[in-house]
């Protein structure tokens, strides 16, 4: 048989430049091992549940699974070279474009078709406590009838514990491929409620900073905002999936209890999506009344500026009132002051007191006149 390979991953992806967009977004483009030395995660055979071999290699795994009949293969890789996955594809006849997105990856959450193979992209989520972020971990998933690919592109999910619950309930693994999927599955939606819990401590701690009127309280909103927005990316998505394959139940025969098990999965991923939207709606509410709340603050001040400044106005105008009420007899001082000769004032047996009165009389009539103006 030639060697397949799809038809828009016949060149090598090898760094050239310029680079193509997919290129740039594959998570392997700086990963030079050799291909010994790239991590499995597991690879095994069932019969009825139960392991009943761990091949030493992809190849092995494919022997025993087609010299075997009535087994299951459960594969699991982690970041895989291309080749790999191009091997597996031959092997399983995987559709291109599937193999395609897993190569790439980056992509979000769904579900496709392909003939007897499913396709499921699901990215898990683990909370970073120390930075308040969200970590993304992506996987892919073939679930055939005789097999499941685990394509991981990121620490999480922990594939090992989902391997490890099947094996100790070899009654559910015995179900097929459908469970394992039904496995994983429950495992992503768990590994959500730590991400809510952080998620909802960070919240309460901004509703109790923005009623402190902490400074930097809007810049962690926005941030926090962020990390919901991409969470709900990774979960809205979800809904379809586990939807999609309720519709699917009939049609493809899905044992019974798996039906339960999976309508289970749907039931906590709706709360959890429920749960995200609410914080999207209240992260929009915090940031309104922050904001509401930093311009009553700066009203407040401006207000107090603009009192301190009527204040300052009106002591302003009192001491001119006051400066201008002693400032007409200093000048009439001054000018009878001058003694000169020609002023017949100075000879006038009343010159005396018409200046004094005369002092009284101006003071008297700017006093009137700033009291009038409420400038007294």
């Amino acid at each position: 048989m030639p060697e397949w390979r799809p038809r828009s991953l016949r060149k090598p992806r090898r760094i050239v430049e310029p680079q193509a967009p997919e290129h740039s977004m594959d998570p392997r483009a700086d990963d030079d091992r050799p291909l010994a030395d790239r991590p499995l995660i597991d690879t095994a055979i069932y019969r009825d549940g139960v392991r009943t071999s761990t091949p030493p290699s992809l190849a092995e795994t494919y022997r025993q699974l087609r010299s075997e009949p009535g087994t299951m293969a459960w594969i699991g890789l982690y970041r895989p070279a291309e080749e790999e996955l191009l091997a597996a594809a031959e092997e399983f006849d995987l559709h291109e474009l599937a193999v395609e997105d897993a190569i790439v990856a980056h992509q979000r959450p769904k579900i496709e078709r392909y003939g007897d193979t499913l396709f499921v992209v699901l990215r898990a989520a683990t909370y970073v406590d120390e930075t308040e972020e969200v970590s993304f971990g992506e996987l892919h998933l073939f679930i055939g009838t005789n097999f499941v690919l685990a394509v991981r592109h990121g620490q999480s999910p922990d594939m090992s514990a989902v391997r490890k619950r099947m094996e100790d309930d070899p009654d559910l693994l015995r179900r097929g491929p459908e469970a394992v999927l039904y496995a994983v599955l429950d495992n992503v939606v768990d590994g959500y409620a730590p991400v809510i819990a952080g998620l909802q401590n960070d919240i309460d701690e901004i509703e109790t900073e923005v009623f402190q009127a902490e400074p930097h309280a809007s810049r962690r909103i926005y941030e926090l905002s962020r990390e919901v927005i991409e969470f709900q990316r990774a979960t809205q998505p979800l809904l379809n999936i586990l939807r999609s394959l309720e519709a699917g139940f009939d049609k493809y025969g899905i044992d019974q209890e798996l039906q339960r098990y999976l309508r289970d999965v749907a039931d906590h991923a709706t709360t959890v999506g429920e749960r995200v939207d609410g914080f999207r709606q209240l992260l929009d509410k915090i940031l309104t009344v922050n904001a509401t709340l930093v311009t009553q603050a700066q009203n407040e001040e401006m207000q107090k500026m603009t009192e301190a400044s009527l204040a300052q106005n009106e002591e302003i105008k009192r001491i001119s009132s006051w400066a201008a009420i002693l400032f007409a007899p200093t000048l009439i001082g001054t000018v009878y002051g001058m003694n000169f000769d020609l002023m017949p004032e100075l000879h006038w047996p009343l010159g005396y007191p018409f200046a004094v009165v005369l002092m009284l009389a101006v003071c008297l009539s700017l006093y009137t006149i700033f009291k009038r103006k409420n400038w007294l």
